[in-house]
């Protein structure tokens, strides 16, 4: 079979699962997108995964379900192979532009990259396979004998070599396991119940890497930044569960800015009496592995705090160790000195938007499933139509996001009705949430009074025209649009037909010019006392 024909058939796979009941999309077009199909033939798929993460997850959660998928489409049973291709890995070696990485953004299409002909069927020595059949268990002679130990070793050293920890045959992670009663408290954060979409798909493909490969040299450190509530703790915890399952001897140490504070004043009052103290709290974060440290805007103003920190970042950093940081907003934006920001940004920099309808819809999904499974009710539902207004009226933190689904399931535990009507829904949720739609807002409501106020026509505003007031007027109005409704810059460009790139620099343009124009300042609150009282 041709690589195209394959690719071919492999996309039709991908979009026959997509069909199921109960199959997320969104995470299907993200785990579906690291997966290249190498050869099939009548009842017989051999896919290799990009690393042993993919590769795990995809078998646990997916695997019978693309065989159910392959059976559908050609009406055969089909023994699947899963695979590791390291050669297909992004190569662990630090790139020209300190603030990018050699790989690419993973996109959202549901078909894989196209391979090169040349690997359209690569010899079977060349992987580590884990077969599993759909034939009766007692015919075993499509099961792959495992490869010589030195091949296995070869070709996994060859991937990670600058990276802290060797990938080993022997340390293949093991697969997880699904408890009746879900984790608790940072235990529950995992990539598994992370919800996928676009506005986070680059920052948790990195988070992946460096979990799976900590102290590769083009992403560290890791920085990871965005508005409260989109994500970024969820994603630290992810990687310190991971490497905590996967690889117990490394030392793994989370904080948050508040609680590091905390130890090193601790450490400053504990000076005069014991000389050791600023010697022992360096050595709790230094002696560590892997350091996550959370929230580290709260480090402006505090220099000594910041010099303390530095050092540590840079005795761990210099010895392969592996940082990872998060912040509300980008280094270049924290108010602190410039040596600070240029080492931040030395590794990989990449931010979480505000999530998209479609990404909110998963995460409403995730919290129901994950309240069947801690009642243990498979029966719990709530309907599509009280999902989708939750989605689209709630702000883009997911911590309101969460509580709306929870106050609802208790209306619906408290009054024993399981039938709650939307206009229920609406009553019950009327002053939950804090912003965007639930205020009542949309684009076209400050494309019109953006419009009144500069008196133009709402042709010019979404149409070609670049006379100088109405480009001014578009860029204040696209501003309003990110800071009122906090949508994605997708969704925004969309409303004034334009790319997500157009609204990004028009949106950085206002904030640049709003830190030096007092009549730009002025105007804009004045729109806003406008739309707010709308």
């Amino acid at each position: 079979m041709d690589s195209s024909e394959l690719n071919h058939n492999w996309n039709n796979v991908c979009e026959q699962v997509k069909t199921y009941d109960n199959v997320d999309a969104s995470q299907v077009n993200a785990f579906f997108s690291r997966l290249v199909p190498q050869a099939m033939s009548e009842g017989f798929l051999m896919l290799t995964a990009d690393n042993d993460f993919i590769k795990s997850w995809v078998e646990q959660h997916y695997l019978e379900i693309i065989k159910q998928a392959l059976n559908d489409l050609f009406h055969v049973p089909f023994n699947v192979i899963l695979a590791v291709d390291a050669a297909s890995a992004a190569p662990a070696v630090a790139p020209s532009n300190p603030q990018t990485t050699t790989r690419e953004p993973q996109s959202a299409p549901a078909s894989p990259a196209i391979m090169p002909p040349s690997a359209a069927v690569a010899p079977a020595h060349e992987y580590s396979p884990t077969i599993v059949s759909s034939f009766p268990s007692g015919d075993q002679s499509q099961i792959a004998q495992p490869q010589p130990e030195q091949e296995r070793r070869s070709a996994l050293d060859d991937h990670s070599e600058s990276s802290l920890v060797e990938h080993s045959a022997e340390e293949q992670p093991p697969a997880p396991t699904t408890p009746h009663k879900r984790a608790e408290g940072p235990a529950s954060l995992t990539f598994e119940n992370f919800v996928i979409g676009d506005s986070n798909r680059m920052a948790y493909s990195m988070a992946v890497d460096v979990a799976e490969t900590p102290g590769k040299m083009h992403l560290n450190p890791l920085f990871i930044y965005g508005k409260s509530g989109l994500g970024k703790t969820h994603l630290l915890r992810a990687i310190q569960n991971y490497i905590n399952e996967t690889r117990p001897q490394l030392k793994v140490t989370y904080v948050d800015s508040a609680e590091l504070l905390s130890d090193y004043m601790e450490a400053s009052v504990a000076h005069d009496k014991e000389k050791s103290s600023y010697r022992n709290f360096k050595q709790r974060y230094e002696e560590s592995d892997v350091l996550l440290i959370d929230d580290v805007q709260y480090f402006q103003g505090k220099k000594q705090t910041l010099d303390i920190v530095f050092q540590i970042f840079n005795k761990m950093t210099d010895q392969g160790k592996q940082v990872v940081l998060s912040a509300d907003r980008a280094p270049k934006n924290i108010d602190i000195d410039e040596r600070y920001i240029t080492r931040f940004n030395s590794g990989g920099t990449f931010d979480i938007q505000p999530p998209e309808i479609e990404t909110k819809l998963g995460i409403v999904k995730s919290f129901i499933e994950e309240y069947r499974e801690s009642e243990g009710d498979p029966s719990f539902s709530i309907s599509s139509d009280i999902q989708m207004y939750i989605a689209e009226n709630s702000s883009s933190n997911i911590r309101e996001l969460k509580s709306a689904v929870t106050k609802i399931i208790y209306q619906m535990a408290f009054t024993h009705n399981s039938d709650l009507t939307l206009d229920d829904v609406r009553g019950v949720l009327e002053s939950h949430f804090s912003g965007g739609p639930s205020k009542r807002l949309a684009v076209a409501d400050i494309q019109r009074e953006v419009e009144n106020y500069y008196k133009i026509s709402h042709s010019d505003m979404v149409g070609k025209k670049r006379p100088r007031h109405i480009t001014y007027a578009r860029k204040i109005a696209m501003y309003l649009c990110r800071q009122m409704l906090d949508l994605p810059f997708n969704d925004i460009g969309k409303k004034f037909n334009r790319d997500h790139t157009t609204v990004l620099y028009s949106v950085s343009d206002v904030e640049k010019q709003l830190k030096e124009s007092r009549d730009m300042n002025e105007e804009i609150e004045a729109l806003k006392m406008i739309i707010r009282d709308l």
